[in-house]
């Protein structure tokens, strides 16, 4: 599933592509695409036509155009979600679900989803917040300038859970997910069962700083592409799996250290850590 990396490049393609333009039309082909959007497809269709994009933001994992309306299009990519802006000539494809043409008859918004887990909706914005409602409940993630690292301190140390567990909480902090929980982890030398409630402020502090510098490494390149379902904009894949350290490096040795990495069963997922750079505290929480 696409992570904060990955969202804020499709988000960073929309501003420079989509936003200011004006919805001309809106057509829906598939009814698993809207959903979350219980109107229905001509509601959807009726309540976008006409419709100026302000500006295109992201809490975490979630998308959204503000219109001029003060409704939002609210995305979230699912599995294998992907907002392609295309020519109008460039071929369908076989898993298109929705297309938005504008009115200055330029390039095309393109909603394509193989596995159909991800969706969009038209929400209103909360009065003064600029976020949709359904995302109100959506913490802000570490790239955030509003983000609150004293709070963020307070609030994990009280969880009293493991701290990879912590970290995948969007209600505590939004946008990481298995991937960037790992290679933060492994930058901060912290196990992913750490209990939280053990964690110190310099110990935080680093989390927090091994996150912020993973996520901005992901960003500069594009993000991460395992396969070719998370593309930007234009359809390209980012490159950061080159650049990873734990995640995904079952038996090859530690970039740091050298031991070979270890892979645990977590939450029903795999998580990766080094033996030696990341012992495993006596008191897990899992």
């Amino acid at each position: 599933m696409p992570e904060l990396p990955e969202v804020e490049v499709v988000r960073r393609g929309l501003q420079r592509f989509v936003v200011g333009r004006t919805i001309a039309s809106v057509q829906v082909y598939h009814p698993r695409a809207i959903r979350r959007h219980l109107a229905g497809a001509d509601h959807f269709v009726a309540v976008l036509a006409g419709r100026r994009v302000l500006a295109a933001r992201r809490r975490g994992k979630y998308l959204w155009l503000p219109l001029d309306s003060g409704n939002a299009l609210l995305a979230h990519l699912g599995m294998s979600g992907q907002l392609l802006v295309l020519a109008d000539a460039a071929p369908d494809g076989p898993h298109l679900r929705a297309r938005f043409r504008f009115t200055d008859g330029a390039a095309e918004l393109r909603f394509v989803d193989q596995r159909t887990f991800g969706g969009l909706d038209v929400e209103p914005l909360l009065p003064g917040e600029d976020v949709p409602v359904s995302v109100r409940h959506i913490a802000r993630d570490p790239l955030d300038a509003l983000f609150d690292d004293a709070a963020f301190g307070t609030a994990i140390r009280r969880r009293q859970t493991g701290v990879k567990r912590a970290l995948l909480d969007q209600t505590l902090v939004s946008g990481i997910g298995n991937i960037y929980a790992d290679e933060a982890l492994w930058r901060a030398r912290l196990h992913f069962a750490r209990p939280t409630e053990t964690l110190n402020r310099p110990e935080i502090g680093r989390l927090l700083s091994a996150v912020r510098a993973v996520m901005t490494l992901a960003l500069e390149q594009g993000g991460t592409s395992f396969d070719s379902l998370y593309v930007n904009v234009n359809g390209e894949s980012g490159y950061f799996d080159r650049s990873l350290s734990a995640y995904g490096r079952r038996d090859r040795p530690c970039p740091r250290c050298g031991t070979p990495i270890r892979r645990d069963v977590f939450m029903n997922r795999s998580s990766f850590s080094c033996p030696r750079c990341q012992p495993r505290p006596r008191r897990a929480r899992y």
